[in-house]
């Protein structure tokens, strides 16, 4: 008889517990998952000497969560900015920024057409669907580097990447509820590793090396400055815009 009450106590103990699993996963893992479901990821970034000066690649991987899906949906327009920097490092003062690019793209939809729109200033593009959208965005090409001082060749810079979702360009209310929300935290975060620029006779040594593309009249080098995703670092907090 004692044997069994030890026996159901036991069953009726092993019940409450996998039912306290059970309730602790219901609540644990949507929060989880919805917050899983989006980010972006530099998968490559390559800087490229061409006869005007220098440019980059870069391939990104970008995963958007319900909650940014569901404001497309509704007419709000997603911004997103595509920063690289060159920095110059200096031991008697602050860090260098001599040279940047930095470009702000916007993705919509248009509930009339069933369309999704990239936009950047004033080119735009439709596509059927968000995939196809998003993979557009994710494939940034031949985006010039804007030197705010003459850049050396050999000299070593620090390269910094970072594409991230632009919260104030949101309208008010939408930038009200992005406050503490994890939801809203798109980005890269500010990825930075140190690179030497190669000098013109090395651009074009390798362009005979490996062969040249023309784009239009110039020459686009292909086997310059590459670097990726895996050996990039993430740096805390974030550069000056």
């Amino acid at each position: 008889m004692l044997s069994c009450l030890k026996s159901d106590a036991s069953h009726v103990f092993c019940r409450l517990r996998l039912t306290l699993v059970a309730l602790l996963a219901m609540i644990l893992l949507p929060a989880t998952s919805a917050h899983a479901e989006g980010g972006i990821q530099v998968k490559s970034v390559v800087v490229e000497a061409t006869e005007e000066g220098y440019q980059f690649d870069a391939d990104f991987e970008i995963t958007l969560n319900h909650k940014l899906e569901h404001a497309l949906e509704k007419g709000i327009v997603l911004y997103f900015v595509t920063e690289l920097n060159l920095v110059s490092s200096r031991w008697y003062w602050l860090d260098e920024r001599v040279a940047q690019s930095r470009v702000r793209e916007g993705l919509s939809y248009y509930a009339l057409t069933r369309q999704y729109r990239l936009s950047r200033g004033t080119f735009s593009q439709n596509f059927g669907t968000l995939k196809e959208a998003l993979q557009a965005l994710s494939r940034v090409r031949d985006r010039p580097i804007i030197p705010s001082t003459e850049l050396r060749p050999d000299m070593e810079y620090a390269v910094e990447v970072r594409m991230r979702l632009d919260i104030a360009a949101l309208p008010k209310p939408f930038q009200v509820e992005t406050l503490g929300s994890r939801d809203w935290d798109l980005s890269t975060g500010m990825l930075r590793w140190n690179k030497r620029l190669p000098s013109s006779k090395e651009s074009q040594k390798s362009a005979v090396e490996s062969g040249t593309d023309k784009i239009g009249t110039s020459t686009r080098y292909t086997t310059k400055v590459s670097v990726p995703a895996p050996s990039l670092s993430a740096v805390p907090g974030s550069a000056a815009p």
